[in-house]
């Protein structure tokens, strides 16, 4: 896949030099307390390995975060399931640096995302989970377009409590008509 170039980040391809970053984050709490329960035990170097390895492969359909300048990396956006026939997908985002977060680079790569999602990839639909104590996620989806479609209420418990999944869609009409 070619690089996509925004203002401050570009979304480029998974490279062998990435896992340092990954096993950065994919054990610490605060990073993976808002995604999926798949980060609920911790993770091994060499699940990151495979990871990695099915990242770098050709039929892997997603992206590094990086800075525009120097390429470093930042974090990922991927397409977790990518449906031609009936032209959906589902994606998933992590900024893998707290001191990365709330700086707008997961807003952009979303922004991003989405124009390769509609534009080259001829999707109608992308879409997305979010648990409801995840503030700063949501306050992302929705300033790129993103529209609260659903509650699957009390799914995910954590520290003692039970929170709300949320369901996001964006579709290729809303997308055209905010640019």
């Amino acid at each position: 896949m070619a690089h996509l170039i925004g203002k401050q980040v570009m979304l480029r391809e998974y490279r062998e030099s990435d896992y340092e970053h990954m096993r950065a984050w994919v054990n610490n709490p605060k990073i993976v307390a808002t995604l999926s329960d798949i980060f609920l035990y911790p993770h091994s170097e060499k699940g990151t390995r495979k990871f990695l390895d099915m990242a770098m492969s050709s039929d892997w359909k997603g992206f590094v975060i990086a800075f525009k300048d120097t390429q470093e990396y930042i974090g990922q956006i991927d397409l977790i399931k990518v449906d031609q026939k009936n032209g959906w997908a589902e994606l998933g985002i992590v900024i893998g640096y707290e001191e990365y977060q709330n700086r707008g680079y997961g807003t952009e790569a979303l922004k991003l995302l989405c124009e390769f999602a509609f534009d080259e990839l001829r999707l109608n639909r992308v879409e997305l989970v979010c648990w409801s104590f995840n503030v700063q996620g949501r306050r992302a989806y929705e300033k790129v377009g993103f529209v609260q479609e659903g509650v699957r209420r009390q799914k995910r418990y954590r520290n003692g409590e039970f929170f709300d999944e949320i369901c996001y869609g964006l579709l290729k009409e809303e997308w055209e008509a905010r640019k």
